[in-house]
């Protein structure tokens, strides 16, 4: 009787289905999401970036969708997944996790680690020559010495005087053609070092987020029906902030001003925007919710301490750096119609207007046009809105502390846009005149606009006069009498209202006396700090 034989691993792997009692489900592998960003909402320390992947579910039952080679930066709690489309799901979980990689997943970032690579090989092949050069000129000083110094007995004869001429113009050639290439190694050493220098303050500016590491965001979803699926991802990330900016040209022969309103739009999140709808929020999350409460506030009487012993740690501070060149705001190209004898005259190009949207605290900028802005921390100028502002202009002027006349106009916000807190340019007449901030504005509340000093006021400051006496019976008392002449002078072709002020010393002890001579102290009453004002509607060329 033959021995039966047995295979133990295909009983075991039997066995095993047996007593399972039901058949072996393979998990299926994680789909992952080809994800674009569409949207981003920026506020003035964060964004909020919207992704959207279209999925299509062969199978119902259990998926897992994978967002991969996200920012390390993202806020996991702010996570937040919709979806809709013809397969029927419901969303289970969502889950980051961060992945470390051995290359950098920035493609810009690593075009630049890749040039300093090889800049520094280019590096490497100039030093070694530099260093072959020096060991070259090593070699014809021996061999000037050797043919120079005396000779012994079981060496070589002296060499001949036409011999020794030939060998110094051996050696000035040869030095003088290493004296040249060393020169031209350091002239390409320094074109070099400039080089790398450049390529690594771009690569410190796109660095700003995440290095080597990402995260990968998975969302699980239980789907009840096959079919096509829109899935959006959106995420909160640092790294991002938006300014506001004014122009203002005002047009000195017309009370109004064209306000022009952009957004400066700075980002290095770790991922560019391109071409998604943009927002800008006034919101402000890092205040928190609800406002802070006081703690108590206890006096105690001091009682001093031994000082302890110093303790040196160390730092380890990142410095941010912020470029305030403004990029220019890009204008839409405009066409102009022609006609064989009279063109029609040229049209002035016009910004894109955004669309606001009002919350009960903050209000949000929609821009009408999409917008790019890399991950590299350069400024994006995105126009937000222009308004014809109606504005009462008057003049300001302290002789005393500057001869000029600066205009200021009264103006009353009509647009439905709040205007933020920002720098401002003024522009008179088509001339940039100043640079000035404007303070936060409401709708239909009034404000200053400083917008320069105007040549065409002439202000003058003298002191005419200036008289001491002695009074009082013993003479031990003395006066001083001071006279000064401020002259105005409007050599405009329009009228102007000129606010003039000056000041006169104000007394801080009982035996010091101040008496305003002119103009009477009745007609013109200076303030507790001394201050006098005048105010002069001058005619044209008055």
């Amino acid at each position: 009787m033959k021995p039966m034989k047995f295979r133990p691993a295909l009983i075991g792997a039997f066995t095993a289905a047996l007593l399972s009692g039901a058949p072996a489900v393979a998990l299926a592998a994680p789909l992952p999401a080809q994800s674009a960003i569409i949207a981003v909402t920026v506020y003035t320390d964060r964004a909020i970036v919207t992704r959207t992947a279209a999925l299509d579910l062969a199978a119902t039952g259990t998926v897992e969708v994978t967002f991969e080679k996200l920012p390390a930066t993202l806020l996991d709690q702010s996570l937040h997944v919709s979806g809709r489309g013809a397969a029927q799901v419901t969303i289970l979980d969502v889950t980051a996790r961060a992945a470390y990689v051995d290359f950098t997943p920035n493609e810009r970032v690593k075009a630049i680690e890749d040039a300093l690579r090889a800049l520094a090989k280019q590096r490497r092949v100039l030093d070694d020559r530099g260093a072959v050069l020096k060991s070259q000129d090593g070699s014809l000083g021996k061999l000037e010495t050797a043919a120079t110094s005396a000779p012994h007995k079981d060496t070589a004869p002296r060499l001949t005087i036409e011999e020794s001429a030939k060998l110094l113009v051996f050696l000035e050639e040869q030095r003088g053609k290493f004296t040249a290439e060393r020169q031209s190694l350091d002239t390409q050493l320094e074109d070099l070092a400039a080089k790398v220098d450049a390529a690594q303050r771009t690569l410190n500016e796109l660095r700003g987020a995440g290095g080597r590491a990402t995260k990968t965001v998975t969302v699980r979803l239980d789907a009840t029906t096959v079919g096509t699926l829109n899935l959006a991802l959106s995420y909160t990330v640092p790294g991002a902030s938006w300014t506001p900016s004014y122009d203002a040209r005002v047009n000195s022969n017309e009370k109004t001003i064209a306000l022009a309103y952009h957004g400066l739009v700075r980002q290095n999140t770790g991922e560019d925007w391109k071409d998604v709808a943009l927002t800008l929020s006034t919101a402000r999350p890092s205040l928190g919710g609800a406002a802070p409460e006081v703690r108590p506030w206890a006096l105690d009487v001091f009682v001093p301490r031994p000082e302890p012993m110093p303790i040196a740690f160390g730092t380890n501070a990142r410095e941010m750096r912020m470029k305030t060149a403004a990029a220019p705001a890009s204008f839409g190209a405009v066409t102009l119609g022609a006609v064989a004898d009279s063109p029609p005259p040229p049209k002035e190009a016009s910004f894109a207007q955004a669309t606001i949207d009002q919350a009960a605290t903050s209000a949000s900028f929609k821009i009408s046009a999409p917008a790019s802005v890399p991950s590299d921390n350069s400024p994006q100028k995105i126009p937000v809105t222009t308004a014809a502002l109606a504005a009462n202009p008057e003049y300001l002027t302290t002789p005393k502390l500057q001869p000029a006349a600066f205009l200021t106009a009264k103006v009353v916000n009509t647009s439905e846009f709040p205007l933020l807190a920002g720098a401002l340019n003024a522009f008179l007449d088509g001339t940039f005149v100043a640079t000035s901030a404007l303070r936060t504005v409401m709708p239909e509340e009034t404000f200053d606009l400083a917008l320069g000093a105007d040549e065409g006021i002439s202000v003058k400051h003298k002191r005419v006069k200036r008289f001491a006496e002695d009074t009082g019976l013993t003479k031990s008392g003395k006066r001083v009498t001071d006279e000064y002449l401020l002259t105005i002078q409007n050599n405009k072709q329009i009228a102007a209202r000129v606010i003039v002020t000056d000041q006169i010393p104000v007394s801080r002890h009982e035996k010091i006396v101040v008496k305003q001579l002119s103009p009477d102290a009745k007609e013109m009453k200076p303030t507790v700090e001394g201050a006098l004002k005048w105010t002069l509607d001058l005619k044209p060329a008055d």
